[in-house]
């Protein structure tokens, strides 16, 4: 992953819980960076053992952990670092959703490296349409829960969601239905 997802974390850690607690969780990650790059890729144990930290430090379900990243990375980083590619996105909540499946295409101009999730649309209707997920990293589905419920936030609509498929159980990808 770039070092913007690991920035993201750092950023998070440190406006919730403050540095010192930031300092805690990097030792206890192991990780030997001392600052991160935004357009340098890092590989993805990285990403994962600063989540596993915070889970363990703050005693957070790593679900919950990653919920709250995705949050963070819909409201904070990617309305600091891409406003302008998220107003771009859609209008709304439902516009934004149908979409997210073009997004990465844009974001991979500005990271070649990028091996980004793909997302699909499905049984689009009025107030609701399934997500499907789709990424060769595992254990991800709750990030992209907290990118659901932040993209709510962003667009000051009520959200709701619920895994209908998921690789835990053999499929072969994610599939969300959510509803506004």
């Amino acid at each position: 992953m770039y070092g913007i997802i690991n920035r993201a974390i750092e950023d998070l850690v440190k406006e919730n819980f403050g540095e010192e607690k930031w300092l805690v969780i990097k030792e206890l990650s192991g990780i030997d960076v001392d600052f991160f790059i935004s357009h340098e890729p890092y590989d993805d144990a990285i990403t994962y053992q600063l989540a596993g930290a915070i889970s363990a430090e703050m005693d957070m379900h790593i679900d919950a952990v990653l919920g709250l990243l995705g949050e963070w990375w819909v409201l904070r980083t990617g309305m600091e670092k891409y406003g302008g590619l998220m107003k771009a996105g859609g209008s709304n909540l439902k516009e934004f959703l149908i979409n997210l499946p073009s997004f990465h295409s844009r974001v991979m101009l500005m990271y070649p490296k990028l091996s980004p999730p793909e997302f699909q649309v499905s049984h689009v209707e009025e107030n609701g349409l399934y997500l499907h997920y789709h990424s060769q990293r595992i254990g991800l589905k709750a990030f992209v829960g907290g990118l659901l419920s932040g993209l709510g936030k962003l667009y000051s609509s009520p959200i709701s969601f619920h895994l209908i498929q998921s690789r835990d159980e053999g499929a072969t990808h994610e599939i969300f239905k959510v509803n506004w």
